[in-house]
């Protein structure tokens, strides 16, 4: 090389996306790309010392909910903080485009129930200066943010714009409906959408209780779609299924992708009710993928778990008439309330009442534990405050109680209610190294007092490469190859994912050893002082997004060199260079 490289990375262990053995080399970057690996003789007008350190592809997340803190915030928080470099939103069919100005509050309604992101923040946060799908893509090619964002067409906001009411109370489309759907969709793609994504579970209502309304949608809307959109250039159909109903709608989402060749991505996870059903799952898409459909599955990196405390969504008391009578005092008034030792017998006395919150439970404190510090995601079954109990021979609810108001009223409890039936990750192990699966489900931006799993990136690392102690580990290629470039292939981004010549210049940098995720806790930083759940992370000593430094020793440089990708990337140049 004649010119000065940019930046040069000097001596890491490189983990480079494609899956192969780490190896020491430096990284040159010039002009935002990757110019030279292996041993760089120029100096570099900037240069980090990586010896001893893992040098890692940027991580792509396919599965967040970001589609309103990117038109508020330049940061995107917490993906961006863990070595997360580009992130896809709009997924499971939710989203803020396209929509007309009387459906505002619809929109917002459906996403503040399906993800858990406050009304009032999602009121104040969004500036609405957008009405279409490519408008809302023009807007937001506007702005810099400290990572780069994909975007996907949300079903519900279509079928809104499209049907209005009947659309709303989820009615069958007509064949004018599909016409105009599809050809919405086709603009779409047009516009740079990476996808379409809608939502087919029994889970996903508003804030008013309402089901979402793609939850019927007919076979013949969805193929006038898939195919009005895989017309237009690649882009992928993500969807969520219902356990209830999965067997009936796999098959419908395979006939659409069959009908229509356009790649489909879906999340699979183990359930208790189930605990086999994820098995024959894969098996199902294997066979398709075998006959030619491309197919993904989006793999939660661990037990999708639920944290219950005074502080956040929910809590075991929640139905509890004493704790009704004092659930909208601020938080000191009502810890002050709940120590006063009548209050704590009352409230232990009483019966939790179902409801219908998808994600209220009667709680089940064989299932319930402490998440600890540093955060175990995968105990064994006896450290449950159930099995803790009976040790002590003390009620579990007395546990439950006196563990959330430990640190003054922020103690937190935590429930896995996904990928753990079996009291252990091997299931979750089996489906992520599945040829036709990818880690997803993340949902970052989402569920903010309630699920903390932006996290998944690092915890894929740190627990699945190093500290698993109750079952087999992953590689550390393994898992940077499926977090980059598989991640990357599986939404048409062939540009990114991997360390070689040519390919995006982002990057990690990353003290191993040191890497480490601290406790959840809740932030009050979103628009109106909203609340959300955050982890510290630390370790990544520094993160690079097109040749820009955004993080510096786990702090933000201030740069935001991210852009809106606008879809598929570099097909042609990298299509051949996907090993």
């Amino acid at each position: 090389m004649t010119d000065s490289p940019d930046l040069v990375i000097r001596g890491g262990n490189i983990a480079d996306g494609k899956g192969g053995d780490l190896y020491e080399a430096d990284v040159a970057i010039t002009g935002g790309r990757i110019s030279e690996v292996g041993k760089v003789s120029a100096k570099g007008k900037e240069e980090i010392d990586a010896k001893g350190k893992l040098v890692t592809p940027g991580f792509v997340d396919v599965h967040t909910h970001y589609d309103g803190q990117v038109t508020w915030s330049q940061d995107i928080t917490p993906s961006s903080q863990n070595g997360v470099t580009t992130a896809i939103m709009g997924n499971c069919g939710v989203g803020f485009a396209p929509c007309r100005p009387s459906d505002h509050r619809r929109l917002i309604e459906l996403m503040e129930g399906v993800e858990d992101i406050p009304e009032p923040v999602l009121s104040a946060g969004i500036p609405w200066e957008w009405e279409s799908f490519p408008d809302y893509m023009n807007w937001l090619s506007k702005r810099n943010f400290d990572m780069d964002i994909g975007a996907q067409l949300p079903h519900a906001a279509l079928r809104v714009y499209v049907m209005g009411e009947r659309g709303a109370r989820r009615d069958p489309s007509t064949a004018d409906d599909n016409k105009a759907m599809a050809q919405l969709a086709g603009e779409a793609v047009r516009a740079g959408a990476l996808g379409f994504s809608t939502s087919r579970t029994l889970n996903h209502r508003t804030s008013t209780g309402d089901f979402t309304p793609t939850l019927k949608a007919g076979e013949d809307e969805l193929t006038a779609i898939a195919a009005a959109m895989h017309g237009q250039g690649r882009s992928v159909l993500q969807f969520v299924l219902d356990l209830s109903t999965i067997h009936e709608d796999l098959p419908m989402m395979l006939r659409v992708a069959e009908n229509t060749r356009c790649p489909i991505s879906f999340s699979i996870t183990q359930n208790d009710r189930a605990p086999r059903r994820w098995r024959q799952t894969l098996d199902e898409i294997n066979a398709a993928s075998a006959r030619g459909l491309s197919i993904t599955a989006q793999i939660a990196a661990r037990p999708v778990g639920l944290l219950l405390g005074l502080e956040l969504s929910r809590n075991p008391f929640q139905t509890h008439p004493s704790y009704r009578a004092i659930a909208t005092l601020p938080l000191a008034e009502r810890l002050a309330k709940l120590r006063q030792p009548e209050v704590r017998a009352a409230i232990l006395a009483e019966e939790p009442h179902a409801t219908d919150d998808p994600l209220f439970f009667r709680p089940n404190y064989d299932k319930m534990y402490l998440l600890g510090n540093p955060p175990d995601y995968e105990q064994p079954p006896e450290n449950a405050l159930g099995a803790q109990a009976r040790r002590q021979g003390r009620k579990p609810e007395e546990l439950a109680y006196d563990a959330m108001l430990s640190d003054e009223g922020r103690g937190m409890l935590y429930v896995p209610f996904l990928n753990y039936a079996d009291g252990n990750l091997d299931a979750t192990r089996e489906m992520l190294t599945d040829p036709n699966s990818v880690p997803g489900l993340s949902d970052g931006g989402a569920h903010c007092g309630i699920i903390c799993d932006a996290s998944f990136p690092t915890y894929l690392l740190t627990h699945w490469t190093r500290d698993r102690k109750r079952g087999e580990k992953l590689s550390i290629p393994f898992v940077v190859a499926v977090q980059s470039r598989k991640t990357a292939l599986s939404v048409g981004l062939y540009d990114r994912g991997v360390i070689a010549p040519g390919f995006k210049a982002d990057v990690n940098v990353i003290d191993y050893d040191r890497l480490h995720l601290h406790p959840p806790k809740v932030h009050y930083d979103l628009p109106v002082g909203g609340r959300r759940l955050m982890q510290q992370v630390d370790g990544y000593d520094a993160t690079i997004i097109s040749g820009v430094v955004t993080r510096r020793g786990g702090q933000a440089t201030g740069a935001r060199p991210g852009r809106l990708v606008r879809g598929a990337q570099g097909e042609r140049q990298f299509g051949a260079a996907a090993g």
